[in-house]
């Protein structure tokens, strides 16, 4: 999940530049997977946005072809798109290893529905994201499907330049926000959010003009807007992300896909939210780090990397790229390491058949 900044203040678009030129091949870098410590579900966070006040498709979750049927049933929707449920990205794109073709399906037949629910659920799902064996999926989301007619882009994020949470927009949805930053900075727009006053009224107002809102829909959009920050301060997210934020031809306003990012150390006040917490899809060797409090990653290199602190661990796996080398891993010890954390790495590196040398 991509922390989208952009691009004319200063160190926001330094940091965009940057990374697009990473994309481009400009630096050489190791290109490292970015993971949350809590992963949700596309149904978990609809519903968390749901039940905060967000607009989102109405939609039910099955775990059976009979289930997914009587969902779209339930529905009574004019058109019907029936999602695979997993982590990964590119699911659109992905195959089945029962045959089918694509995580994502339109149908207006509920029928349909069945008769795809039946190859989906129970199979592995192949992506670019995924492992070569693909992920089994195990869950169905059955939505309504609505037209967008127009895509914008909104995000609330804490920004460390700042000191508190800030707004970014752009009327340019639906795309890579990091590239329109860096092509068309002017259609990005920013608003700081004082965190102990809250967002004001014209602030909200004035970001749904930013993106393009007009006649009743601005004031709607500002609503949506003001129900996002409301649910970015209750859960402790340090993300929303709504790509697209979009507006139907029947006059609504839509989250249509969002990416929350949490905040860790609020675990204990968010238990049941970190409670949803869907660790089924890691490698069983990031499993065993989490239950130590040790940052790892697993990467396809036969150098084992052992390091205390995330930037130290990042810039010993681009030294040995950059020499030639593969890293097998990104592990992070963490400032406060024990003794037992220590022995429990030392243990999970060395069992690693991949690792040769340490």
């Amino acid at each position: 999940m991509a922390a989208p900044l952009f691009g004319q203040a200063g160190a926001v678009l330094r940091d965009l530049a940057l990374r697009s030129a990473r994309l481009r091949g400009e630096f050489p870098t190791v290109q490292l997977t970015p993971r949350r410590w809590l992963n949700l579900q596309e149904y978990q966070s609809k519903k968390i946005m749901a039940d905060h006040g967000v607009t989102v498709q109405r939609f039910f979750v099955a775990d059976s072809a009979n289930d997914a049927l009587e969902a779209a049933q339930r529905l009574k929707a004019k058109e019907i798109v029936l999602k695979a449920q997993i982590l990964a990205g590119g699911r659109g794109k992905g195959i089945f290893n029962s045959g089918l073709k694509g995580g994502v399906h339109l149908t207006k037949d509920p029928k349909t529905v069945e008769q795809l629910a039946k190859q989906m659920i129970g199979y592995n799902l192949s992506t670019k994201q995924t492992p070569k064996d693909g992920v089994t999926v195990k869950k169905v989301m059955v939505a309504e499907a609505l037209d967008i007619s127009r895509e914008t882009y909104f995000a609330i994020l804490m920004d460390r330049a700042c000191n508190g949470p800030v707004m970014v927009g752009s009327p340019q949805g639906g795309v890579d926000i990091e590239e329109v930053a860096v092509t068309s900075p002017e259609l990005i727009f920013k608003e700081e959010i004082d965190i102990f006053e809250g967002i004001k009224d014209h602030q909200a107002l004035q970001m749904a003009k930013n993106l393009g809102f007009q006649g009743p829909l601005q004031q709607q959009a500002a609503d949506q807007i003001k129900k996002l920050y409301n649910l970015f301060l209750k859960i402790d997210a340090t993300q929303v992300e709504v790509n697209p934020f979009g507006e139907t031809p029947e006059g609504q306003v839509v989250c249509f896909d969002a990416k929350i990012n949490f905040d860790d150390n609020a675990e204990f006040r968010q238990k049941e939210i970190f409670a949803m917490d869907d660790k089924s899809e890691n490698e069983p060797i990031e499993n065993e780090a989490a239950k130590y409090d040790l940052k790892y990653i697993g990467l396809d290199g036969n150098i084992a990397c052992f390091v205390n602190g995330a930037g130290l661990a990042m810039a010993t796996c681009d030294i040995i790229s950059l020499n030639g080398g593969k890293p097998a891993n990104f592990l992070d010890l963490g400032g406060g390491v024990k003794e037992a954390q220590v022995y429990q790495a030392f243990k999970l590196l060395t069992a690693d058949p991949k690792s040769e040398v340490l």
